[in-house]
């Protein structure tokens, strides 16, 4: 049993007031295996207090020091590895090398990215007699969700240190023990108290309160669109500024000249990855009309090799979803996409054979389905894929933009001329070409209802910053 029933306020674990606890399952067993602070408002204020206490010093810390405390952080981070890994196996249910490989890498590369980029990047300019200057906006509130305990964190924090901003961080309740492992890594770590406070709890009790609370600057949120539109409205009775990082519904387009088995591997990675529980998962694969049987029996045979099971299992490829409630909720999508007219073409309702406890799923894919389907405009949120069909490029392409959503887009097929063209028409923050990697100093965010602002090295610091021009700093 884990257990954390205190909050990291002013670099000391404290008491919640509250004195109330929230339990955290292990979604690959059903079990209780972890118990958290269930805050509330006094608990934030406390950390709001804290942090306002010191915003105006750490502002004013040379970019040299903080760079050598994000490389402090760096390097106590990779003391913890084996510990974040077996804790975000435990509280999300991915699978061991997933773990490693993404969750924990993805966390380090940010604290990484967001140190490097202050050995470029400009706080001040001067134009003629006049300096422009970019300071830290003062106290910012981080929300953080379940689907990536380490990246989300990370990035956040990386580029709030960086801009020499100080944090209240609530991440999510059903995820919080890479958080705390990040507490207490920044307390070895050195920074100083009062600049980084962590406060568990849920939406009403700790939420709530942290985007009402008039000495935060600024909210940073991840999450679902639901919760970033009220979010965005209980900042605005302050004017705080506010960036979101919302949901997805995501294209993959493939193209005529697609070489057909390897779009279907992309394409099932691309619904499959962290149990479909990605908010840039391509989840809506759209196809030559020509090229429909040939690509649907190749994404079966990719599908029926996803191998779903224990988290600790050698040979798992995915592991459960997160929760009950998630749980139910994809049910129900894989329902109404059949009762839609969409056709099961691979996977269905239901758990895997010989998992009959934990909230495991069959990935699945569904063909005939058109873009006005709700499984084709809805963001499910685990490993359904909704293959779409088209006449001409054109056709992609406005199939592909009708959402309300734009967070990210992908291509596949041979000529560059017409990836690029493609890539270009997207409305989305990122398209991927042929399964391109990225790099962590690259924007990240949306347009339309996938949010507000970019994340990720030097644009992540970005958001952590106001502008003042100081007019005769020179004469």
């Amino acid at each position: 049993m884990r257990e954390q029933t205190k909050q990291y306020i002013n670099g000391e674990w404290v008491e919640s007031a509250s004195g109330e606890t929230i339990d955290v399952i292990n979604p690959a067993t059903g079990e209780v295996f972890g118990r958290i602070a269930k805050g509330n408002a006094e608990d934030v204020d406390k950390a709001v207090e804290a942090a306002h206490a010191v915003y105006l010093k750490f502002r004013h810390t040379p970019v040299a020091e903080r760079r050598e405390l994000l490389d402090r952080i760096v390097g106590e981070y990779e003391g913890r590895k084996d510990d974040l890994i077996e804790t975000i196996t435990d509280e999300l249910g991915s699978p061991l090398k997933m773990s490693e490989e993404t969750h924990y890498q993805a966390g380090l590369n940010h604290f990484k990215a967001a140190r490097d980029a202050l050995d470029t990047f400009e706080f001040e300019e001067q134009r003629g007699d006049h300096l422009v200057v970019k300071e830290a906006i003062g106290v910012a509130g981080l929300i953080t969700p379940w689907n990536f305990p380490t990246n989300q964190t990370s990035l956040k924090l990386a580029g709030a240190i960086a801009a020499g901003s100080t944090v209240v961080m609530k991440p999510s309740e059903e995820t919080p023990f890479a958080a705390i492992i990040l507490a207490e890594i920044f307390d070895k770590a050195g920074v100083p108290k009062g600049v980084f406070n962590l406060v568990n709890g849920d939406g009403e009790g700790v939420g709530n309160p942290l985007s009402e609370h008039p000495k935060v600057r600024m909210m940073s949120f991840t999450g679902s669109g639901s919760t970033g539109s009220k979010i965005m409205e209980k900042a605005s009775r302050d004017f705080k500024k506010v960036s979101l990082e919302l949901g997805g519904k995501s294209p993959l387009i493939i193209l005529e000249d697609a070489d057909i088995d390897e779009a279907a591997k992309l394409a099932v990675k691309k619904v499959v990855h962290n149990s479909g529980q990605v908010c840039t998962a391509g989840t809506r694969t759209l196809i030559p009309e020509s090229k429909k049987e040939a690509f649907l029996e190749a994404a079966k045979q990719e599908m029926a090799q996803v191998n779903v099971g224990d988290p600790r299992g050698s040979d798992t490829t995915i592991g459960p979803l997160i929760s009950r409630k998630q749980f139910d909720t994809v049910q129900s999508y894989i329902e109404k996409g059949t009762e839609e007219g969409a056709t099961l073409f691979h996977g269905g309702s239901g758990q895997p054979d010989n998992l009959d406890k934990g909230y495991y799923v069959r990935p699945t894919i569904f063909s005939d389905v058109r873009n006005d389907m709700t499984i084709a405009q809805e963001e499910i949120f685990g490993p359904v894929m909704s293959v779409i069909t088209y006449k001409d490029l054109d056709e992609a392409i406005e199939i592909a933009n009708d959402t309300k959503y734009g967070l990210a887009g992908y291509v596949f097929g041979e000529d560059m001329e017409t990836l690029k063209h493609v890539a270009r028409s997207i409305e989305a923050g990122t398209v991927e070409i042929n399964g391109a990697k990225g790099r962590t100093d690259l924007p990240f965010g949306g347009y339309k209802q996938s949010g507000i602002g970019r994340e990720w090295g030097d644009y992540g610091i970005e958001e952590f910053l106001e502008v003042k021009a100081i007019k005769g700093y020179f004469k």
